[in-house]
Formats: C-alpha cells, structure tokens, sequence
C-alpha cells in the first residue's frame, strides 16, 4: 500500500467517524465541530482524486461561510435539548426509513455510475501541432464549461442568489423603535435653539419664611 492509498483510508476513517458524530452528539455545538470535521476531511478526499477546485470551493463555501454561519446561529439559539429529545423514539422509524432509502440509492449511484470512468488529471502535459507543450487543467476546464455551455443556467443561478440576498436584507431591515440610531439629515439641520430649551417650572415647595436677623448687640448680650 503507498503512500497516498494510506492517506486515503486515514481520511474516509475520519470522515465516516466525524460523520456518524454529528448524528449522534447531544450537544448541537459539537455537532456542527464534528460536520466541519467531515467536510475538511472531504476536501483532503477531493485532493487526493486531483480535483483542487472542488476541494477549495468546498473548504471557502461550507468551511468558511456556510458552517461558520450555523456555528453562530446554534450558538446563539436557545435550544432545549431535554424538548428536543423527547421526540426522537417518536420519529425514529419514519427517519430510519429514509435514511436506509437514500443510502441505498447512494449506493446503487456509487456501484454503477463510475465504472469505466479514468482518473481525473489535475494538470497533464501534452504537445500541440506545432511542437510546444500544453498544460491542461481540470479547473479551466471547469470554467470554460461553464461559461460557454452552462453560461444561461449559471447567470440564472446567480440571479436567484442575488434576489434571495436582497429579499433577505429586506425582510430583516426594519425600524426599530427603541434604537438610538442618528439621522444625518436631521443632525446637520439641527439649530442651536433646538438643542438647548429653558423650561419654567413651578415650585412644588412653599418658600421657607426668612427670620429677621438680630442686632449685633443683642446677639453680644446672648454671649455674655
């Protein structure tokens, strides 16, 4: 066995560990660890087969942004878990259920939609008409498929994605009564006759009567 056959049966035993672990932790924190556990693991799975594109899109998408993102909101969602828990023997057949479906169909997919298939190259040398070497790669192969074939389907994708990040800015943008927030217009407007108002107020206590005073050789007297 080399090298690279040993890494990887250390990445699947990884991966199907991490895996299994993200169904099984009670804690939803851990959970989420162990689901980044798995998709680095499936990135390094990428890169053994030569598809550096995959992998890195996989590691910046679900990595960097998408598990990040549920990271935060589990962490911040106040989750009961004993409420959670009683549920869990309730729906276990249903979920059983379609587990094992879609196992078996993963299966069926994976046995007979790779035979005869080569290894994909990452970068293979070969020698045009005129005698100079030229490189090929699977990610400029990627892209010019998907620019020239599939450019209508990838504009219309990422037109979707751009109508959903602005339905989503709008949804949750809203005024909120109780913030302090500033508004440049008004502050620029403002007058100095607006920032400070003398008010007059009524005095809600009677004065106190004031006492005569007493001669100066009365008060001598007193002493003496």
């Amino acid at each position: 066995m080399d090298a690279k056959t040993g890494f990887f049966y250390l990445f699947s035993v990884v991966l199907l560990f991490a895996a299994f672990r993200v169904i099984t932790a009670r804690n939803p924190v851990h959970a989420v660890l162990y689901l980044i556990l798995a998709f680095s693991q499936a990135a390094a799975v990428w890169l053994l087969l030569k598809a550096e594109f995959l992998a890195i899109a996989l590691v910046l998408v679900y990595l960097g942004a998408v598990m990040v993102l549920f990271l935060f909101v589990v962490m911040m969602l106040d989750i009961h878990i004993d409420t959670v828990r009683k549920g869990f023997w309730k729906h276990f057949p249903l979920a059983a259920t379609v587990g094992a479906l879609i196992a078996l169909e993963m299966a069926a997919v994976l046995m007979g939609g790779f035979r005869g298939m080569d290894e994909p190259k990452a970068v293979a040398t070969a020698l045009d008409a005129a005698g100079h070497v030229v490189q090929y790669s699977n990610t400029k192969a990627l892209g010019k498929l998907l620019y020239t074939e599939y450019l209508y389907p990838v504009e219309i994708a990422a037109v979707i994605l751009l109508v959903a990040m602005i339905a989503a800015i709008a949804l949750t943008l809203r005024q909120r009564k109780d913030s302090k927030a500033i508004n440049p217009s008004q502050q620029i407007r403002v007058r100095a006759g607006d920032r400070l108002e003398v008010v007059k107020v009524a005095a809600t206590q009677k004065a106190a009567p004031e006492v005569p005073a007493e001669p100066a050789a009365a008060t001598e007297e007193k002493k003496a």
